[in-house]
């Protein structure tokens, strides 16, 4: 997926270059000026102007906080600008709510992603225009027509499965696929590849490609800049709510993309902490079978270590922490943490035991949105600030204020309420909320997912200092240079199974692709 540009140096530097001229009216798609959008106490977007042309791969970059996810918003008819106008297709455009945006045919594929849980596949990608014969669904022609979408982004699921039984992975396919299944103009998604692999990621630049020579626009977000030369011609970089450059891709390399959006250099960094002291087992799993028919799956975590969990998606990586924190019943197996078995039936169970789990889906299995920073970070064990049942407000303000401070979470107030945080920001108070209750085992499940690079080196660097610290760290994700920027080694699972295991030194990505694939047979060509 890497791009040769990636590592070439630009013909000049990238922010003496901030603005080129417009395209022609003709060849607009999208025009958006002086867009302001103000929220108590937030000024999230501040007189944004820049247009993109029709037919066109247009990347928009910026970190977490920089107002991307709220001019997408207001693309989706979500929000309405406070300031500024928008063209779009050559018309004024103004919608009021996100059907309006979809009839004018601008399409969102969301990050944070909300299926209609209780209905089918195919329920869910035709939900807008349901084929109907004689006045009822025609579930023949609907299921049809969802079997050919699944095929198109390469989604290995019945139509008649439920949405609720979908991995984050799937249900972010199964978004895409919903977007491809009506006449677009405009297609924006938002990382769209954060928990893919990098056949499914393939597949999808190739669609991409295909929609491009339709003749639809697309608008690309991604924290992973290695991807957006395979889709995009020209970026637009916000930083803080301000637009700071539209321009093409052309010329630019990577580093120089990451001082546009954070406004400095980044220096290179080995994210690896070689100094990190291997004890003995912090975890072990034995003979875990999730369901009835899965294999039994063994593997070890030791004190001082992280070790990467790698797979396909379907693979059961996720299956298989869920049911090690007991958050899913296993079918067996025995969980030892210390050398000791732990009788681990729930979460609760597993929290006594010493495990925690930071889930893949942080907003709605890992944070009480609603509730502030400084609750977030002490729910995990109340009886630290509490006497007699009653809670000490001082002693929870005080244990927030350490973790904030210690984890480098960018708040106003520790009593600011979570759900307004930027996604790394939430990230942390997660992983602060664990190391308020003081656990032995640390399970992340893509703990990047759409997490800017500037909180992602912050978060690597964390587990590296867990690690030191002796805790047993358990990485999944779907990000193979990630896991080899950080692990002591990767566990590799294909179709349920464990296919093998690499040690740091014999880290390569085609070895750890080739067992991804190993359980399947021959590879097949999506």
């Amino acid at each position: 997926m890497n791009d040769s540009r990636a590592g070439r140096t630009p013909p000049q530097a990238a922010d003496t270059q901030l603005n080129v001229p417009p395209s022609s009216k003709a060849d607009q798609i999208l025009k958006l000026e002086g867009i302001g959008k103000r929220f108590p106490g937030v000024v999230a977007l501040d007189g944004v102007s820049f247009d993109i042309a029709a037919g066109s791969g247009h990347v928009l970059l910026g970190e977490n906080g920089a107002g991307k996810s709220t001019l997408i918003n207001l693309l989706g008819g979500v929000f309405k600008p406070d300031d500024g106008s928008i063209i779009f297709d050559g018309k004024p455009y103004s919608p009021s709510s996100p059907f309006e945006a979809f009839a004018a045919g601008i399409r969102i594929v969301h990050q944070e992603l909300h299926p209609l849980s209780n209905l089918t596949v195919a329920e869910n990608l035709l939900f807008e225009h349901l084929p109907r014969r004689y006045g009822m669904v025609n579930f023949a022609a609907m299921n049809k027509r969802a079997s050919e979408l699944l095929a198109e982004v390469g989604l290995d699921i019945g139509p008649t499965t439920l949405a609720s039984r979908l991995s984050i992975a799937q249900l972010q396919l199964l978004e895409i696929a919903k977007a491809l299944c009506y006449d677009s103009k405009l297609i924006v998604l938002d990382e769209p590849t954060a928990t893919l692999t990098s056949r499914e990621v393939e597949r999808l630049f190739a669609i991409l490609k295909q929609l491009r020579t339709k003749g639809v626009t697309t608008v690309y977000i991604s924290h992973r800049l290695e991807e957006i030369f395979e889709v995009g011609d020209n970026v637009t970089v916000l930083r803080d709510g301000r637009h700071v450059t539209t321009r093409p891709l052309d010329g630019l390399a990577i580093p120089d993309i990451v001082k546009l959006m954070v406004g400095r250099t980044l220096a290179e960094h080995n994210y690896f902490r070689a100094d990190s002291k291997i004890a003995g087992p912090a975890l072990e799993v034995r003979g875990l079978k999730v369901t009835k028919a899965s294999s039994p799956l063994d593997f070890t975590v030791a004190k001082g270590e992280i070790v990467g969990i790698a797979g396909l998606v379907g693979s059961g990586r996720t299956e298989a922490v869920r049911a090690i924190f007991g958050a899913d019943a296993k079918d067996a197996g025995d969980v030892y943490i210390d050398g000791k078995m732990a009788s681990i039936n729930t979460p609760r169970d597993a929290v006594t035991a010493g495990i925690c789990l930071a889930s893949e889906d942080r907003k709605h299995q890992g944070l009480l949105l609603d509730m502030s920073c400084a609750q977030n970070t002490t729910i995990t064990d109340l009886a630290k600030v509490s006497h007699y049942g009653l809670m000490r407000r001082k002693s929870e303000n005080e244990q927030a204020q350490r973790l904030v401070k210690e984890l480098r979470i960018k708040t106003p107030s520790i009593h600011q309420k979570v759900g307004t945080f930027s996604g790394g920001n939430q990230q942390k108070v997660v992983i602060a909320k664990w190391l308020f209750r003081g656990p032995k085992v640390l399970i992340f499940d893509e703990p990047t997912r759409g997490i800017d690079v500037g909180a992602k080196a912050e978060i690597y660097e964390l587990l590296g200092k867990l690690a030191a610290e002796g805790k047993g760290i358990l990485v999944v994700s779907s990000d193979l240079p990630e896991l080899m920027a950080i692990c002591h080694r990767i566990i590799v699972f294909s179709n349920g199974k464990i296919a093998g295991e690499v040690p740091r030194e014999q880290f390569e990505e085609s070895t750890i692709l080739s067992l991804a694939y190993k359980e399947y047979g021959r590879v097949r060509e999506h």
